[in-house]
């Protein structure tokens, strides 16, 4: 809704295909629990994949600093995204908020981001916010080497591989958290681990053969796994978890650790943390971050500490 005697004070992007549809479906009811709370603000949906940070940086551009996105994490990305593309104002200086939509909400998890839309609007209304650390990567596709904002998880080998075949489903409008666990055990019967270096803050930590890695800001991923269950979204440092080769009954058996938060005690995982993260692969692997799929190894990961302002509900 736009207020007549002034410009608006929002800008809402919001994500149709979110949460298999419900983003479109709700938006209605959502845009009425918004004017009801005296949001004044202008909504705009996005067509095509990349088109939020497109949005996002147009709009900061043009004067709005205040955003909310209406989608999953996948949305809330590319967001961010948008916000380090555009020139105008520092990162820190945009208010970003989030209405979860998604089928994973792992970023809302994270910071007490209700699932149900009043209680959502209601955390905006209150308007606490927080600074946290977002992280870079930097990976390699055929045209050359390419980079991308997040500001949960990032993921590599099997994580990764997973999350490939998750977003294909979701683009054939299938998701949910049971087809995702679903994934997880048919990408198993398949994958083979790989060998991995890893660097962390020049040093080298590990030289092993792994099946899968993951790099937090923050705890949560996959709906709710806990593949980084120390990360603290403020300490200027990249939590990585890896987990090396085991076969493939054991990674099974080992499943439960991952949603206990026991996951680093497993006598064949490590972990570590960091400020610049290098890793390298043969053969190369793909990546993901924030549930979204990239590119291959070598990569580069590395921490912009305190340098995007989010509204949350606790910490």
């Amino acid at each position: 809704m736009k207020n007549k005697n002034s410009e608006p004070d929002w800008f809402v992007l919001v994500n149709p295909n979110a949460g298999s549809g419900k983003g479109r479906k709700d938006w209605d009811h959502i845009s009425r629990i918004l004017d009801k709370n005296g949001f004044s603000f202008t909504q705009h949906y996005t067509k095509h994949k990349y088109h939020a940070v497109d949005l996002v940086s147009q709009t900061i551009e043009s004067g709005t600093d205040r955003v909310i996105v209406v989608g999953g994490d996948g949305t809330l990305n590319e967001a961010v995204n948008g916000i380090f593309a555009q020139k105008k104002v520092l990162p820190h200086e945009v208010i970003l908020g989030m209405i979860p939509v998604g089928t994973g909400n792992d970023w809302g998890r994270m910071f007490q981001i209700p699932s149900k839309y009043e209680d959502a609007i209601s955390v905006l209304k209150e308007g606490k916010t927080f600074k946290q650390d977002v992280g870079i990567i930097r990976y390699s596709e055929k045209e050359g080497q390419k980079s991308r904002h997040f500001i949960n998880i990032a993921g590599l080998g099997f994580d990764a591989k997973v999350v490939q075949k998750a977003n294909r489903q979701k683009d054939q409008g299938k998701g949910g958290a049971l087809l995702y666990f679903l994934n997880i055990f048919n990408t198993l019967m398949s994958y083979k681990s790989t060998h991995v270096s890893i660097q962390i803050d020049g040093n080298r930590v590990l030289e092993d053969r792994v099946l899968t890695m993951s790099l937090g800001i923050g705890k949560y991923s996959g709906g709710g796994m806990l593949q980084t269950p120390n990360a603290k979204p403020d300490d200027g440092l990249i939590d990585l978890t890896v987990i090396k080769e085991m076969g493939k009954l054991r990674v099974i058996a080992s499943l439960k650790k991952l949603y206990d938060g026991t996951i680093l005690k497993h006598p064949r995982v490590d972990g570590f943390s960091g400020k610049v993260i290098h890793i390298k692969s043969d053969p190369p692997i793909y990546t993901e971050v924030d549930g979204e799929s990239l590119g291959l190894t070598p990569a580069e990961f590395e921490i912009l500490p305190g340098s995007l302002q989010v509204i949350v509900g606790g910490i």
